[in-house]
């Protein structure tokens, strides 16, 4: 008789998975955002998009969609409450958030998954990055 194998990842990153929050279901949800983010590579595997809404110099709102797997999910997923959470984290501080900032918040990640962190951080930078471009 085989064993079961235990879940691979962390309850809070099945949280997040299977039930992830702010995720954009169509595109006109989001067609009154200030900030707009794409990164990742289709042949790899994992695309990340990214949305903010910044009032008053903070993020309000931040929404996403991902295609990949149950890491990079919950990474977006977790990250749009991170910075959205209180009122909204200033934009300033949003960019001090680095990867393993995400990977602690979904209590740790494999270490073979821990790049869907990084690109859930260059995802929130391309946002900004969008935003201060349109908001000079």
């Amino acid at each position: 008789m085989e064993k079961k194998q235990d879940w691979f990842y962390s309850e809070r990153v099945k949280k997040h998975f299977f039930s992830p929050k702010n995720f954009v279901d169509r595109k006109e949800e989001v067609k009154d955002y200030n900030g707009y983010g794409r990164v990742g590579n289709a042949k790899c595997g994992d695309i990340m998009e990214m949305w903010v809404l910044v009032k008053g110099g903070k993020i309000k709102k931040c929404r996403w969609r991902t295609f990949g797997c149950a890491s990079a999910i919950a990474s977006t997923s977790v990250l749009s409450e991170m910075v959205t959470r209180n009122g909204g984290m200033k934009v300033g501080d949003a960019l001090n958030i680095k990867p393993k900032d995400i990977a602690d918040e979904l209590g740790e990640l494999p270490a073979i998954k821990f790049h869907c962190s990084v690109l859930g951080d260059q995802a929130l930078r391309e946002a900004i990055r969008d935003y201060r471009k349109r908001n000079k």
